[in-house]
């Protein structure tokens, strides 16, 4: 039988024979003061959308549409006062990622797990996602091992964040990473994808972007001195 490692294809474009694929980016400022998350998975005819831009002393802004029909270009979402690209401009090397949408500006961050009920707020990413590293496979959970895949890669985003009521943010050189996950069929039981499995932080700033999944599952991170981590419980 084909182990992890063996079958761990680097490919950025779609797999057009898994049942569910995803497609997460991230950035954060080297002092811990800002981070942004732009994903999308898709899952059967449907996209999932999330995004997020969190700040120290500021409302998170995040954004969520589970409910996107999937376009011929699965790179393109386009929803309900959303528009979002993640498009590949060299394989393995450079992305440019955007989004235009009305964020909701949540004043405690607890929200985004319940109904993220907040200000709307019009907030644009224009972004270049550069590798500063070669690809490195991701080992899948225990019980996931066989049929759900991936791989992780370090970079670097170029580019800019515009608000309505805020300068906009300029972001040079700024420590990046990505992610990209998909589920064959088998297994057993009915295909899915969990959340992201980050190392728990130890310490954080306090900057951080939770999200909650119409399967049921979450993802609350927060900004550590090395990057996105998961938040523990208490912490």
């Amino acid at each position: 039988m084909m182990t992890f490692l063996e079958d761990a294809r680097f490919e950025d474009a779609p797999h057009p024979e898994v049942a569910i694929e995803e497609w997460v980016f991230a950035a954060w400022a080297a002092d811990g003061s800002l981070g942004l998350i732009s994903g999308h998975r898709i899952v059967g005819r449907i996209a999932w959308y999330w995004a997020a831009l969190a700040r120290a002393g500021l409302p998170l802004l995040h954004v969520t549409d589970f409910e996107v029909p999937r376009r011929a270009d699965p790179f393109i979402v386009k929803g309900e006062g959303l528009w979002a690209e993640h498009h590949c401009v060299a394989p393995l090397e450079q992305w440019s990622v955007g989004n235009e949408a009305f964020a909701s500006a949540l004043e405690d961050p607890d929200a985004a797990l319940g109904r993220a009920y907040g200000d709307p707020t019009p907030m644009a990413f224009d972004l270049e996602w550069y590798a500063s590293a070669s690809p490195s496979p991701l080992e899948p959970p225990g019980d996931r091992a066989g049929f759900e895949f991936g791989y992780e890669q370090r970079g670097v985003v170029h580019g800019t964040i515009e608000m309505v009521s805020e300068p906009s943010i300029e972001l040079t050189e700024t420590p990046a990473h990505r992610w990209h996950r998909w589920v064959r069929p088998g297994g057993g039981g009915e295909a899915s994808l969990g959340p992201l499995v980050l190392p728990a932080a130890v310490a954080h700033t306090g900057v951080r972007a939770p999200f909650a999944f119409p399967d049921g599952t979450t993802s609350d991170l927060v900004l550590s001195p090395r990057g996105w981590q998961r938040r523990s419980p208490g912490r």
